[in-house]
């Protein structure tokens, strides 16, 4: 994966949310998921532009890790 992680404890910690939702909610529409934590964390739009092509890209919570 190219995309760089922007800095920051909250970006990490949505992923690891997201990650969560995903496997507890199968059957949310992952553009849903990620809208929501993007106001759960309180993103920036450059996060969550970040987080939008990070999953796009089909980005996994081990890419960060």
């Amino acid at each position: 994966m190219t995309t760089v992680m922007p800095e920051g404890d909250a970006i990490r910690k949505a992923v690891k949310w997201i990650s969560n939702q995903k496997q507890e909610h199968p059957d949310l529409e992952l553009r849903d998921i990620v809208n929501r934590a993007i106001l759960k964390f309180d993103l920036s739009p450059k996060d969550a532009e970040f987080l939008f092509k990070f999953y796009k890209e089909g980005g996994k919570l081990e890419d960060i890790t």
